[in-house]
């Protein structure tokens, strides 16, 4: 498979810091790439550098999809060449309804019977979104929200679907939901990139990971491989094993006597 995204040596400043050092990766057509990292990393920043959501951003660096340099284009160009990005926090409009954000969501699209084919595949994909089809987005719940986000975005028809911590806030149960679906988008033909703090959850449903810290990459790989790797299961997943679980007592006593 080609790749369809290719982010090359960019670096960006976000309100006066230097957010993203010289960071390269690139998105393989049909697969899911996830991003993880800490808070801070510079996880949505790398995001909304490739979507041109930062003025006179990258400061260097190239951005390619399908082959052409997207860096320093209007976002608006951007989704119309087929990227659909959905941020973090939903950012759904409270006194639309589930129907109109996902007719907002196809506001570039030509095809009436088309859209009307693509809402109703959004709500097989999440069918608590088609009980409340008239319904507020402010009145949804998180995981509904967070549903909604998707849809609209889907509703775009991408080529590539960006994805921003799209488990933040939700229960353990919608994540696996929401996670679920987004495996059945990607196998539906979708390219994703994913970023996510959820790091086993992201690695489950990935081929490629990816691991950000203070604005550059420090790991790549396979997404199997870094779930088995030591320095992932420990600063990632959370999993310590039993060399460090000694050294964190040893500094637990060590601290206790002074």
């Amino acid at each position: 498979m080609a790749n369809l995204l290719e982010v090359k040596n960019i670096e960006t400043y976000y309100d006066l810091v230097y957010a993203i050092r010289g960071a390269s990766f690139s998105v393989e057509e049909g697969n899911i790439t996830a991003i993880l990292g800490n808070n801070g990393a510079g996880k949505s920043t790398i995001l909304k550098t490739i979507m041109g959501l930062i003025e006179d951003q990258p400061d260097k660096g190239i951005i390619e999809y399908e082959g052409k340099p997207i860096q320093h284009k209007d976002t608006d160009v951007i989704v119309r060449q087929g990227i659909a990005y959905v941020p973090e926090g939903r950012e759904v409009f409270e006194e639309l309804t589930v129907n109109e954000h996902l007719l907002m969501g196809a506001y570039t699209r030509k095809d009436p019977s088309g859209v009307k084919q693509d809402i109703e595949k959004v709500y097989e994909y999440f069918p608590a979104l088609k009980q409340r089809a008239n319904q507020w987005a402010g009145t949804l719940s998180g995981g509904e929200q967070q549903m909604l986000a998707i849809g609209r975005g889907l509703m775009l028809k991408p080529t590539l679907l960006i994805l921003d911590e799209p488990s933040l806030g939700l229960s353990p149960i919608l994540v696996k939901e929401i996670f679920s679906i987004i495996k059945e988008i990607n196998a539906q033909g979708t390219t994703i990139l994913l970023v996510e703090q959820n790091a086993n959850m992201a690695l489950s449903v990935s081929s490629t990971g990816l691991i950000l810290e203070n604005g550059r990459f420090v790991m790549k790989g396979k997404s199997k491989d870094l779930l088995q790797d030591k320095d992932v299961k420990e600063f990632y997943l959370g999993i310590k094993s039993e060399t460090s679980a000694k050294g964190f007592q040893r500094w637990k006593r060590k601290k206790a006597w002074r």
